[in-house]
């Protein structure tokens, strides 16, 4: 029986290497979102910072790991074999549900979802034993009062930073503007001591506390002297930035930005470390008495767990170059980061996420009360404070910038910092729970809010996305602890065979979501070929007509293949393929319509001489889109008729729509070959055949009317037919409006 809790003991710590991959993946977001929404410095140089952070704080995090995140279950009555379980329920849980929210890109904290899987596992287990032991309830096992405590630290986290954030940013933006040169001679190095201070104190307060290396005396004295430290760094680093601006002309805020990007890395990995390997360090002390104590595994109550465990401070450093590693290397940890900085850019532009009732009622009703407000305010003000948030000038310098423009300024990242560092130090000091991911996303939504960054053409958006997030937080909770019960008390009843299934699930399920974000990633990079090359920061007419030929003809390569396919695989009711057209459809209707959504960007960076062209760009896109719409009706139905059983068309049908297919393929080759050799001398031809097809549509569609006159075709049958036949001459129209006006940008181009 020892052999088996080895085994489990080993899972355990791979799963915990795993669990500080895909952990950091997802938290890299609280102290990376803000470095480089600002581009404060290269990705190289806030990736070197960060990671120095990450290791500074994981080897000097506390060498002591809480068990079971401060008492979540009451170890005492539980026995071994139980407590193993537990344990493993929770960490393959753990890895599950984080890896799926990475791989969407949505910021968790790890902080509550260990927590709510530790009680789920908890519970599970408590269920089983009251059963079999009515003497004790399920509430004796479990300490609800900590689940509680977490739960109200949400609540309370995300209504605290959200406010505080729009405070303080707005107080800084009316005292700074947009325009932050001026302003920084004689005020930065006061905004850059307070920073400062507020992250030095954070430092020692959250990141250094629990540092192997301090003593209990230096503890209680920084506990003592808190304010005095705040007032003596406060001086220090006013009076020394203010010396640096003068003689060097100091980048206060880079600085403080860095600053502020190093603590929370440091205070993450230093905090949060136990999030990731305090569970399989405590199915090691668990092993270790069990293995000290003689007893049957089945019989030991494991009274000694309801201590502190310590930890090896080698473990610490690997844990930490796990970390720093990941932080590198992680591809899910930028799509994380993408998230957060998306939500909160000064710009419009696509936006991630759609709009939502909710979202619609809040704006309207914000909009109605700021009317109502403006009334009450001296029209004097109001023109003082537009002033100081107009940021046209600001504007324009992002857009000369090109690709390179920050997301939001420096002043906007520094807050962030300060802010998040400030309250995560407050609560750390009141001993209140709070989640450093709650807190810094909320922070950074707030001061986006109060940047007027969330303008009317993008709030209803920005509104969903923040609401999105902060229901997938409480999914989070909900889902970490229902998973986790389910799998403990699977591997309570299925004994060993059960925890070696659900050990091959887990690894089945990140093996599904490493398929899933490697598609993603192909279509990202397909969205990145269709981009338009700029030359500081403008867009010439010959590039807009080179990437608007290759991205034509990309998209008519895909269009007739994906047509012919579709009715082949729907010939031979092949569901699945043709369920990979769908999927197809919809990746290539992605890509048309963020075609069409950069218009706006494109037209904007065209060069002066260069506007006509972005006419002929316009009516080229707008038919592209069309185009692949057409097909996307004729993909889509073919798979949902299949998909629920339906008859497939007679053989009769499939003679006519074969030949139909047939010209299609024929013409849409003839148009790509068109567009690449930008040869239009043969169009009236091609238009002459399209003409003909069209003919031969209205003649298919004449005999199926026909036989639904006789009743030989059913409802569902004759409707799908119709519709592909309407939706294949839509195609053919707006394929040769397209060709058209393809011809006309070459023509316009060569005069």
């Amino acid at each position: 029986m020892e052999t088996i809790y080895l085994v489990i003991v080993g899972v355990l710590f791979l799963l915990a290497i795993s669990d500080l991959i895909v952990g950091v993946s997802n938290d890299a977001v609280n102290f990376l979102n803000s470095a480089i929404g600002a581009r404060i410095s290269s990705f190289k140089v806030i990736l070197i910072v960060a990671a120095a952070g990450v290791f500074v704080g994981a080897s000097f995090s506390g060498g002591m790991m809480e068990v079971a995140r401060k008492g979540i279950f009451n170890p005492q009555f539980f026995l071994f074999e139980e407590i193993m379980i537990i344990f493993l329920a929770v960490m393959l849980t753990d890895i599950i549900l984080l890896d799926l929210f990475n791989t969407f890109g949505l910021p968790t904290s790890t902080t509550v979802s260990i927590v709510f899987e530790l009680l789920g596992a908890a519970i599970g287990v408590a269920v089983i034993k009251s059963f079999n032991n009515p003497n004790f309830s399920v509430a004796d096992y479990i300490n609800s009062a900590k689940a509680l405590a977490i739960i109200s630290g949400i609540l309370l986290s995300v209504a605290v930073s959200f406010t505080v954030g729009i405070i303080v940013q707005y107080v800084a933006r009316i005292v700074f503007s947009f325009n932050l040169k001026k302003r920084l001679k004689y005020l930065g190095s006061v905004w850059g001591g307070m920073a400062i201070t507020a992250i030095t104190y954070f430092l020692i307060v959250k990141g250094a506390k629990n540092a192997s290396f301090m003593e209990e005396n230096t503890r209680s004295w920084i506990a003592e002297n808190g304010r005095m430290i705040i007032l003596y760094s406060f001086i220090f680093w006013t009076v020394l930035m203010q010396l640096l601006y003068w003689l060097f002309h100091f980048n206060i805020l880079k600085f403080t930005v860095l600053a502020g990007t190093f603590s929370l890395a440091m205070a993450f990995a230093g905090n949060d470390l136990v999030n990731f390997i305090g569970v399989p360090l405590a199915g090691l002390e668990s092993f270790k008495i069990f293995k000290a104590s003689g007893v049957e595994a089945d019989t030991l109550l494991m009274k000694s767990l309801a201590g502190e465990i310590h930890t090896d401070s080698l473990l610490l450093i690997l844990a930490g170059l796990i970390m720093v590693i990941t932080l590198w290397t992680s591809k899910k940890a930028r799509k994380v980061v993408k998230t957060s900085i998306d939500l909160g850019r000064q710009s419009e532009g696509e936006e991630r996420f759609g709009s939502s009732f909710f979202a619609r009622s809040i704006v309207r009703g914000s909009i109605a009360i700021s009317n109502s407000f403006n009334q009450f305010i001296p029209k004097k003000v109001r023109d003082y404070l537009d002033r100081q948030f107009d940021s046209t000038q600001y504007e324009e310098e992002r857009q000369k910038m090109g690709k390179e423009a920050p997301s939001f300024d420096a002043l906007r990242a520094s807050v962030n910092l300060v802010v998040a560092s400030i309250l995560i130090a407050y609560a750390t000091s009141m001993k209140l729970p709070l989640s450093t991911t709650y807190v810094t996303f909320m922070v950074a939504m707030g001061t986006s809010l109060a940047d007027r960054a969330w303008g009317r053409e993008s709030a209803v958006y920005r509104i969903t996305g923040v609401v999105s997030v902060i229901g997938g937080w409480f999914l989070t909770a909900f889902s970490a602890a229902s998973l986790a019960f389910i799998m403990a008390t699977v591997m309570m009843y299925g004994g060993n065979y059960a925890i070696f299934l659900l050990i091959l699930l887990a690894a089945f399920m990140i093996y599904r979501t490493q398929i899933i974000i490697k598609k993603m990633e192909r279509e990202d990079k397909r969205f990145l070929e269709m981009e338009i090359e700029e030359v500081n920061g403008e867009i010439t007419s010959v590039k807009v007509l080179e990437k608007c030929r290759t991205n034509i003809s990309d998209v008519l390569k895909d269009l007739s293949k994906l047509f012919s396919d579709t009715l082949i695989f729907f010939e031979a009711e092949d569901r699945k393929h043709l369920k990979e057209n769908s999927k197809e459809i919809e990746a290539l209707n992605r890509r048309t319509k963020k075609l069409k959504s950069n218009i706006y960007n494109t037209v904007r960076k065209l060069q002066e001489d260069s506007i006509d062209s972005g006419l002929y760009y316009v009516q080229v896109i707008d038919y592209l889109r069309e185009t692949v719409h057409s097909l996307t009706f004729i993909v889509i139905p073919c798979f949902e008729h299949l998909n629920n059983n339906h008859k497939v068309f007679s053989e009769e049908q499939f003679e006519e729509i074969n030949i139909l297919e047939g010209k299609v393929r024929s013409l849409l080759t003839k148009s790509n070959n068109m567009i690449e050799q930008s040869d239009f001398n043969l169009l009236q031809d091609l238009i002459d055949e399209q003409i003909k097809i069209i003919e031969v549509i209205k003649g298919m569609r004449k005999k199926q009317l026909k036989r639904i006159k006789k009743e030989k075709s059913g409802t569902k049958i004759s409707m799908l037919y119709l519709s592909i036949l309407h939706e294949t001459q839509n195609m053919l129209l707006h394929l040769v409006n397209l060709l058209k006006a393809q011809r006309d940008f070459v023509s316009a181009m060569k005069k």
